[in-house]
């Protein structure tokens, strides 16, 4: 028993088990309809900590993003077209403002579909609830 303690507490990803525990995995949901497809870019600098549009602070971390007119809540499944990568984010802000994107996800959806480097993706978006 003492083995298996000592492991969990060495654990040392870093992760906020209660920033991310609100949203289930991405592999664990069945992918809903498909609501929209575009370009995705990401955003965060300069913006972690202030307000967003539904007035939560902005954590540029967490798996949010900004929709232009989807309600605030609103669950969704990212596809990263290209990679076949997917996330599950909650719209809590109004974006993108740049021209033929259809979303701005936050630096942690980003990271995790993979397009930081590109800094924008082909992706289709499929509503969760």
């Amino acid at each position: 028993m003492a083995p298996i303690l000592f492991v969990a507490a060495c654990n040392t990803s870093g992760v906020d088990v209660a920033a991310t525990s609100s949203l289930p995995a991405a592999n664990t949901i069945e992918t809903g309809r498909e609501i929209q497809r575009g370009q995705a870019s990401w955003y965060g600098p300069g913006f972690h900590g202030r307000s967003t549009a539904s007035g939560e602070r902005f954590n540029s971390m967490a798996m949010t993003a900004a929709h232009r007119y989807l309600p605030f809540g609103t669950k969704l499944r990212v596809v990263n077209e290209k990679n076949g990568r997917s996330v599950v984010v909650r719209v809590n802000d109004r974006g993108p403002f740049a021209h033929r994107r259809i979303i701005d996800l936050a630096k942690g959806p980003a990271l995790e579909l993979g397009l930081m480097s590109a800094g924008t993706a082909y992706v289709s978006l499929h509503r969760i609830n």
